[in-house]
This record gives structure tokens, C-alpha cells and sequence, in this order.
């Protein structure tokens, strides 16, 4: 059976990527998009996921959520993805609607619909998931399981210490990792191997499709801002990890660890404090994403890609 998700983002040209990727995969039932503010604010994020199942061709609610984060003034990463978020590309334009009601409220309703079926799939700040949890405390234990892209055990990419997705709402990070469900945290650890190169773009682009030329065309965006702050040839493509994981678990290696957020001000404000010997029983278990075979976790992306 395929896995039920609610895949919640903030497009962002890899989430847009994800979308994709989810969307022609059919080990995965994607029962919704809900949209929150992050890499570029929410106005932007619920309208390009719009815009992105206009190009694939897709059907799928989106619902718009959280404009801002729960105790913390926005941030955005429109340095990485361009002021509207799609690095200045202009997809076809789109003719549907945003779902009717938010995103939190459609998130726990779903859930308390199909207790122990859908994952949730966060790959942007966690604050639709944590005001879900806040509107019907019941929705935590009817989850199946998390799993997001956020964090880093090493090094961040805003911060010294914060990844982007925590650092955007850390409080909201904090209540989600408390939600008692099975919980996966693929981290820069791990997506900082999943670089776009030249040859892997290529390799969309050669498919000769709409869609593999679109997606190509991003990455070669996105990859500006990763050659200047990283000195890499391509761009590294987060938020698919979390689907992929969903299709095939044999791609990743992850490793239980105890896993906290760090809410102090401070030099490692939003940081996701990770220990491997999990010397803390009180701190939440947490798989989290060591490794990955990139080179078929680009094979995956891109034979996906070709069904459209």
C-alpha cells in the first residue's frame, strides 16, 4: 500500500523538486500540500506550490498555513531562492484555488481521520505541524510517523551551528520532536551529499521533457549560491531526501540518536543538539539520516522525473 502523506513545505526550488518527485512516485499517496512561511514568505510559497502541480499536471489541495513563526520574527532564505522563490523562473501560470480552512486545522482533522496512516512530511519550518499538535493534542499519537528535512549534527548553513528549516522556528522544531511518533531527521549531514552536478542536471535535461527541462533549469539557479558560499558545482538538493527515504529506505543510512533544540539566544540558537550514545533518556530518540548512495538517489530522481 503506498504510504499516506501530508507533505508539508515552503517552496523553495527543492521543494519543488520534492513535489515532483513525490508526485510521480506511486510507493507514496500524497493526500495534501500544506504551505508555511520560510524560504520565502507565505503569499509566495502557497502560490508556487500551486504553480508546481500546474506543471506536472497534478491535483492535489493545497492549503495555506502559518505565515510567521510561533514566538520568533521571520527569516527567509530568499538569498538562497530569489524573491519569490523559484529563483526568478516563472512556471506556467495556474488557474486553482488554495483549499478551503488552514493548514493546521486540515492536518490534524486528516490525521484523526486515518489514526496510525499518514505520515506527515515536513521539509520547511515545522510550525503547521506544532500548531497541529497545539489545536488537537490527540492528533500526536494518531500519527504514523515525522519526517522532515531540518537540522544538522554537525555544522549549519544559516547559523554556525542552525540549518535553515530549525533556525526559521525552533520553538515549532521543539514541540514536533515531543510528539511520541517515530521520528526521522534528514539533516546537511546528509543532504549536503546530495549535490545537484553538472552531469546529474544534465541528465534531466536530456529527458527531453517539459518537466526535466523546468527542474533542470532551477538547479542551474540554485546552484549559484552554493558555488559562492560552498565553492560547489552544483546545488545540494535537501528536501527530496525525505521522500526518497519514503520510496526506498535502502538508499539512506540513519542512526538513532537523542535529539534536542536548542531555544536559548544565543550562538546556537535553533541549533538540533544531537547525541549518538543517547546519554539523555530524557531527550527524544530520533533517527537520523548519516549517510546516502547519491549516485541512485539521483538515478531515483531522474527516472522518476521521466514519467511526466
Amino acid at each position: 500500500m503506498p504510504e499516506k502523506i501530508i507533505l508539508d513545505c515552503d517552496p523553495g526550488i527543492d521543494d519543488a523538486v520534492a513535489i515532483a518527485l513525490a508526485l510521480a512516485s506511486p510507493e507514496i499517496d500524497v493526500r495534501a500540500i500544506t504551505a508555511s512561511h520560510g524560504n520565502v514568505p507565505l503569499a509566495f510559497t502557497a502560490d508556487n506550490a500551486l504553480s508546481v502541480l500546474a506543471l506536472l499536471g497534478k491535483d492535489v489541495d493545497v492549503y495555506a498555513g502559518a505565515a510567521q513563526a510561533l514566538m520568533r520574527q521571520e527569516v527567509t532564505a530568499s538569498d538562497v531562492h530569489g524573491a519569490t522563490g523559484l529563483g526568478g523562473i516563472v512556471l506556467p501560470p495556474h488557474r486553482r484555488s488554495l483549499a478551503k480552512g488552514r493548514a493546521a486545522e486540515f492536518i490534524a482533522d486528516e490525521v484523526l481521520r486515518h489514526p496510525g496512516e499518514i505520515t506527515l512530511v515536513c521539509v520547511g519550518p515545522l510550525t503547521n505541524l506544532a500548531l497541529a499538535m497545539r489545536l488537537e493534542p490527540k492528533m500526536a499519537q494518531a500519527m504514523k510517523r515525522v519526517v522532515i528535512m531540518g537540522g544538522a549534527y554537525g555544522a549549519g548553513n544559516r547559523t554556525a551551528s542552525a540549518e535553515f528549516n530549525i533556525f526559521a522556528d525552533p520553538h515549532a522544531a521543539q514541540i514536533a520532536l515531543g510528539c511520541g511518533r517515530p521520528f526521522t531527521m534528514f539533516g546537511l549531514d546528509v543532504t549536503h551529499q546530495a549535490i545537484a552536478t553538472p552531469a546529474r542536471v544534465a541528465a534531466l535535461r536530456s529527458l527531453g521533457t517539459t518537466v526535466g527541462a523546468m527542474i533542470a533549469d532551477l538547479l542551474e539557479i540554485y546552484k549559484v549560491p552554493y558555488f559562492k558560499n560552498y565553492g560547489w558545482d552544483g546545488a545540494a538538493v535537501h528536501d527530496m531526501c525525505a521522500i526518497a527515504y519514503l520510496i526506498d529506505p535502502s538508499l539512506f543510512t540513519v542512526k538513532p540518536m537523542g535529539v534536542v533544540v536548542d531555544v536559548s539566544e544565543g550562538p546556537n540558537f535553533g541549533r538540533t543538539v544531537c547525541d549518538p550514545r543517547r546519554r539523555n533518556g530524557a531527550w527524544p530518540s530520533v533517527d537520523v539520516g548519516v549517510g546516502v548512495d547519491v549516485e541512485r538517489l539521483f538515478a531515483l530522481l531522474t527516472e522518476r522525473i521521466a514519467r511526466y
